[in-house]
């Protein structure tokens, strides 16, 4: 009996140890993990020699054919063919050239903004930080605080 009582006062102990790891997530923390992703976008741009322009919320995205359609607003439906790597080139995720279709709301800020840039026909690069992504949190294969870029392009806009 003695013994349970340590075996569980010992878990009960290591439990909320976890929990303030799990909780160690500041203002600061976030704010190196926007400025570390600052730097290796502005690298991956320079070694991959990109025209890329960056927004106002830290998106970065270069158009590389406009599209001549009909321009999604983040209330519109799109079809969207993509391919979203990390800076490393590791593919985590690809469409087919139909691609998917999805609200424009129901997806990642970055991509919610980032697709308004084109019209139907359009293609080009986003360059997503981890604040306009997943955030600090691992989602599937992709690890939190991750920079995720998308080679896009709309297919339709509805």
């Amino acid at each position: 009996m003695k013994y349970s009582i340590l075996a569980l006062a010992a878990v009960l102990f290591m439990s909320c140890n976890d929990k303030k790891k799990e909780e160690t997530i500041t203002p600061e923390t976030t704010t190196n993990a926007v400025s570390n992703n600052e730097a290796e976008i502005k690298k991956y741009i320079a070694d991959n020699h990109l025209n890329a322009k960056r927004s106002e919320s830290g998106l970065y995205y270069v158009i590389e054919e406009a599209g001549t359609g009909k321009q999604p607003t983040a209330d519109s439906e799109v079809t969207v063919a993509y391919k979203g790597y990390f800076t490393n080139k590791a593919v985590f995720d690809q469409s087919d050239e139909k691609g998917i279709s999805f609200p424009l709301r129901n997806v990642v800020p970055g991509w919610t903004e980032g697709i308004q840039y084109f019209k139907e026909g359009g293609k080009g690069i986003l360059l997503i930080p981890s604040d306009l992504g997943y955030g600090p949190e691992t989602q599937g294969p992709i690890p939190g605080g991750s920079v995720l870029i998308f080679d896009i392009k709309l297919n339709a806009v509805k």
